[in-house]
């Protein structure tokens, strides 16, 4: 039986037509097809106005987003066959990028998997999944990853709030297997145990591993402040590459004793101390003590979550970035990331200009990073590239 048909306003087939996946509410003709008639997961068909069909797609009447395309063919039967193939496809890619299974397996509409990420810690599967359309079809999304992957566990965290955009439940669960405990990952040459249960997202954040890596060539006798540490995937690198001492600042109690549980595991805990603070509070204190590092990685969690909290969370940006290299020693790196889409590489780009400018540094970028080959990015989706990193060597003014 063909799927109903969702139509389109005219000219709202645009963005479509050139490989986004996401249909917003205002872009349907309500006279049509009334978004009131589809029950939120449903299948549908995607018809431009003139009734030319654009794919299949999953529809939820409840969110601003109220379809995602999965595939450019009519009638797709999105059960086990689709789930095989789409997560195959995503294996192969992996497969070929790294040697262990440690990495993100799916990175949403870039592996045509929307509202959906999966994260592969060796022998567990770590789950978010923010769409009605993907909720509904969990129970055979599992079967087919036991079926391919024959993990140990497979976790779904649901503690995003995403999901409360779509009308679902926010109660993480374990939907198969048992957890080990403890849960050893590796990344970097370091090994590090994670909470996935009570940890944040997935429980981990591979999207930085290039970066670290690159971090870590540089910090030999260095002294290295690691700025919203979490529990150290950026630090014990540095660490065990021949720092001389590192300094993790996290608000988190939690995260801080994972992350000094990590640096015993890999024997550099006598050069690393662990500091619970807010990280704006402790810059202006180690301001105020005249302390200085050799290096400072400044990776926040994202400061702008929505489009409409620019403004307040740019000056966010500014003010840790301001006040990070008053604390930089002289011909210092700063490492400066975010991982917020609606701040863009040239919004960073320029909010450090200006601070380097503001307190009289001479500030110069050397490198660039972004999220690591396991999380792909679609050119024709830009909300799938979302991480900038700027490495900036600092000096006096010239």
């Amino acid at each position: 039986m063909p799927h109903p048909i969702l139509y389109l306003k005219k000219h709202e087939d645009q963005r479509l037509r050139k490989g986004h996946l996401w249909v917003f509410s205002n872009e349907i003709d309500a006279q049509r097809s009334p978004l009131d008639a589809f029950a939120p997961g449903e299948l549908v068909q995607i018809h431009s106005s003139d009734g030319k069909a654009m794919g299949s797609a999953y529809v939820n009447p409840q969110a601003l987003i109220c379809a995602r395309l999965l595939s450019r063919k009519a009638n797709l039967k999105f059960g086990g066959n689709f789930f095989k193939e789409r997560l195959t496809t995503a294996l192969a890619l992996r497969e070929k990028l790294f040697s262990k299974p440690y990495y993100r397996l799916v990175f949403g509409e870039s592996d045509g998997l929307p509202g959906l990420v999966i994260d592969r810690f060796g022998p567990v599967l770590s789950l978010q999944i923010t769409t009605a359309g993907m909720e509904q079809r969990k129970e055979i999304l599992c079967a087919v990853l036991i079926e391919l992957l024959a993990p140990d566990a497979i976790i779904v965290k649901n503690d995003n709030g995403q999901r409360q955009l779509e009308g679902l439940s926010l109660e993480s669960e374990l939907v198969y297997g048992i957890l080990p405990d403890p849960l050893i990952i590796e990344e970097n040459g370091a090994r590090f145990k994670i909470d996935i249960v009570n940890g944040q997202k997935t429980g981990w954040f591979y999207d930085h591993r290039s970066s670290r890596a690159q971090l870590a060539g540089m910090a030999k006798n260095q002294r290295v402040l690691d700025l919203f540490s979490y529990t150290g995937a950026w630090a014990i690198p540095a660490a065990m590459a021949g720092a001389a001492e590192v300094t993790c600042v996290d608000a988190s109690e939690g995260a801080l004793a994972l992350a000094q549980e990590n640096a015993v595991l890999n024997q550099v805990g006598q050069t690393m101390q662990f500091v619970r603070s807010d990280v704006f509070e402790y810059l202006k204190q180690a301001r105020l003590d005249n302390q200085l590092y050799d290096i400072i990685i400044l990776d926040p969690p994202a400061l702008i979550k929505r489009k409409k909290d620019f403004k307040q969370g740019y000056e966010a940006y500014r003010r840790l970035n301001h006040l990070a290299l008053q604390v930089l020693a002289k011909n210092g790196i700063l490492v400066s990331a975010s991982c917020s889409f609606h701040l863009s590489r040239d919004n960073l780009h320029e909010l450090l200009r200006s601070s380097g400018r503001h307190i009289d540094r001479h500030l110069v970028f050397f490198a660039e990073g972004g999220q690591g080959p396991d999380h792909p990015i679609d050119p024709a989706v830009p909300e799938t590239n979302y991480l900038k990193t700027f490495f900036c060597s600092v000096s006096p003014s010239l």
